[in-house]
């Protein structure tokens, strides 16, 4: 038995979760009297997921529901300032996020999430962390090429000249979900048509 595995399991010993103590979370969402859920944007970098969900937010918010936006970018300024992007850290990011979730919902928060994760297999470990029944994944659908003409960051730009390694949709692959909850096709449709599509979906789950 390694070091390690030894302070890991004296580690647990000492943990007494008090989960069944604090206040449940129906009682939470009847304080702010909506229900909770997890909304997962996953497209391209550049597909729209971002500019979606602050609108959404906008929408939701004046409809009196509470929620929470978790952006890439914002996320990893912060509570994820220390992962990269190795596939290894890619995974830890969205296991932190997909926890941090759990939390939300559990609060009666209705969660946004904008995020890459680009694999069936990440996005697989984000919904069974947050809990099937509460995980919406909405697949932000635009060709790469109209992902690249938009270029808000210049992302695309420094991956095609190799100042950017392992950037999805250029040196490192997309994954698209297999069967979405919604497909949003944000090259086709305008901001206004996307928002309402998700809002219509939403309408027998709030």
């Amino acid at each position: 038995m390694n070091k390690s595995f030894k302070y890991f399991c004296a580690v647990n010993e000492n943990i007494h979760p008090i989960h069944d103590k604090i206040l449940s979370r129906d009682q939470k969402e009847s304080l702010l009297n909506q229900k909770s859920v997890c909304l997962w944007f996953t497209g391209l970098s550049g597909s729209g997921k971002s500019t979606l969900a602050t609108e959404l937010e906008k929408r939701l918010y004046s409809k009196g529901v509470l929620t929470q936006v978790l952006d890439g970018d914002n996320i990893r300024d912060g509570l994820n300032s220390n992962l990269g992007f190795s596939v290894e850290d890619r995974t830890e990011n969205i296991r932190r996020i997909a926890e941090l979730n759990k939390l939300f919902v559990n609060c009666g928060i209705v969660t946004l999430n904008c995020f890459v994760s680009p694999s069936e297999a990440i996005r697989k470990q984000a919904k069974e962390i947050v809990g099937e029944k509460d995980f919406i994944e909405i697949y932000v659908n635009a060709p790469l090429e109209v992902c690249e003409e938009r270029d808000v960051k210049g992302l695309y730009a420094k991956a095609r000249s190799g100042q950017i390694k392992n950037f999805t949709g250029i040196d490192a692959p997309f994954e698209a979900p297999v069967n979405p909850d919604l497909e949003i096709l944000t090259g086709q449709q305008s901001l206004a048509e996307s928002t309402e599509a998700v809002l219509k979906y939403l309408e027998s789950r709030l």
